[in-house]
């Protein structure tokens, strides 16, 4: 039975309904337990933003509070994972992942090549993504290309609640590893979630909106940004096709490409900095595999190429908006509907 419920809700759900399910499921992070111990179990943390509140009170010393270094407890979840566990190990901010780069891309990430497919390592690292929260530029950033560069991580960045259960479902009972992106600006949207436990694959991106005249593939945030130019465009007989990618690594590209061979403009909507992002992946797959089909010149919508500012008014300016994805797709000629 499906009700709303929010992303960050999503989360804790999809979480304790593995924990519940399988025993070697672990999760070690900064604060997830904080104040456990003291005088009630029910006020511990559950992690900065309070994701996994309630969780440490059914399941006890599975839950584990972490040092204040991400390179121990994110070696040690991986080493865990080595070892027949599944650990979830919350980076907090994505931003923080320099600290322990070396153990997600040089061991989780290449386990399995180096021991001949025999090793796995279902680890999970869940980190929040994105800006808008006025938190400055060392915890802001959109870094999820930087993981798609690396061969053998998964990495996912749902926007909406539904899709983020079911994948984080997916992510936990996956056997290699998976960065789990998850934007703190949208912790507290609502959509329809069933109750019980259920899964999305990796790899499969989602049609939100079908359209004619332009595609606008995208992820996160930016899906909601997308509807929102959406909207404004129809208005003007404008109709676009948004792809939510949900799944950056691996990516649907069939999906992508069928849409654009369809509509014959592409728009590339990314919150992550423009130089080599995901926007900039599909735009160069697409000029590669179907430039005879586009009818328009590809375009982007991303942030400056700066840190993320953190003046609210610059940090607004900073983050793409609906109006710039609007006049992206104008500047392909979709006005033009041939």
């Amino acid at each position: 039975m499906a009700r709303k419920i929010s992303m960050k809700q999503a989360i804790n759900e999809a979480i304790d309904l593995e924990m519940t399910r399988d025993p070697r499921v672990i999760m070690l992070g900064e604060d997830i337990v904080g104040g456990a111990g003291g005088e009630g179990e029910m006020d511990a943390w559950g992690g900065v933003l309070g994701v996994t509140k309630g969780l440490y009170a059914k399941h006890g010393n599975r839950l584990m509070d972490t040092p204040l270094s991400e390179s121990a407890y994110v070696g040690a979840a991986i080493g865990a994972a080595s070892c027949g566990l599944r650990p979830i190990a919350e980076l907090m901010f994505i931003d923080f992942m320099g600290v322990c780069f070396d153990q997600i891309f040089n061991q989780a990430a290449k386990f399995k090549y180096m021991f001949g497919g025999k090793a796995e390592t279902p680890v999970v690292i869940r980190a929040m993504v994105g800006a808008g929260f006025r938190a400055a530029a060392q915890h802001s950033q959109m870094l999820t290309p930087v993981f798609t560069h690396i061969p053998g991580l998964k990495v996912v960045c749902p926007s909406n609640a539904y899709d983020t259960k079911g994948m984080l479902i997916q992510a936990i009972r996956d056997n290699d590893p998976v960065i789990f992106c998850e934007h703190k600006a949208l912790y507290g949207a609502e959509c329809e979630v069933p109750e019980g436990s259920y899964t999305v694959p990796f790899g499969e991106a989602n049609v939100v909106r079908d359209g004619k005249h332009a595609t606008l593939v995208t992820y996160g945030l930016m899906v909601h940004r997308s509807l929102e130019a959406a909207a404004t465009l129809a208005k003007e007989g404008i109709e676009v096709e948004i792809i939510d990618l949900r799944s950056l690594s691996p990516i649907d590209w069939d999906t992508v490409l069928e849409s654009v061979e369809r509509t014959g403009r592409l728009v590339c909507v990314d919150e992550a900095s423009p130089r080599c992002n995901i926007g900039t992946d599909v735009a160069a797959q697409v000029a590669m595999q179907i430039f005879g089909a586009l009818k328009g010149p590809i375009q982007q919508v991303a942030p400056p190429h700066v840190p993320v500012p953190f003046s609210p008014t610059l940090e607004d300016l900073y983050i793409p908006s609906a109006a710039q994805i609007v006049e992206a797709v104008r500047r392909t000629n979709a006005g033009g509907k041939r």
